[in-house]
């Protein structure tokens, strides 16, 4: 993870801190059905993982509730970047009528941000932890991430999103 910085770790296995995987499980009843990014060292038990470096992108994303940590940086042998992860979050809840939770860098001026965030997605948490402190293989520690973060919703329940997630950051309705 560099988000235009230098690298403050050599792993590629960062994963959702518990904190924010009891907030996802809460906001979608006790259950994720797919975690399209997982790895050996997630934490989040979705019922359906693709870990990586299998190419979740090309997979089925047809479940009724996703969360969504992708890999920040780009995968040269893909030829992916985040903003492919956060297009597919988008295309999943207008084709499938999903529930979309994503866990993301706050980088505004970005194509994925005004691509298909600003005027595509319902709600945004802007988290107050702004040096979140993701799993490093799946032990908690290390440096805080180098950038803030926040959870993007694409769904109907915007109230429920707010009652859920304002505890947490500031909320904004798009």
């Amino acid at each position: 993870m560099t988000a235009g910085r230098h690298i403050n770790t050599t792993s590629q296995n960062w994963g959702t801190p518990l904190k924010y995987v009891n907030v996802v499980k809460y906001f979608f009843d006790g259950e994720i059905s797919l975690d399209p990014c997982s790895n050996c060292h997630s934490i989040v038990n979705a019922k359906v993982e693709y870990k990586l470096p299998q190419d979740g992108l090309k997979e089925s994303w047809n479940y009724p509730t996703i969360f969504v940590n992708p890999p920040y940086g780009s995968n040269k042998i893909n030829k992916t970047t985040i903003k492919d992860w956060i297009k597919r979050c988008s295309d999943a809840h207008a084709e499938y009528g999903s529930e979309v939770l994503a866990l993301i860098p706050v980088a505004t001026n970005t194509k994925h941000w005004k691509y298909y965030i600003f005027g595509i997605a319902d709600c945004i948490c802007f988290l107050y932890d702004t040096r979140l402190k993701f799993l490093v293989d799946g032990k908690e520690g290390g440096k805080g991430a180098p950038m803030a973060c926040a959870m993007v919703y694409w769904g109907q329940y915007e109230d429920k999103f707010y009652k859920v997630f304002k505890e947490h950051g500031y909320v904004v309705n798009l």
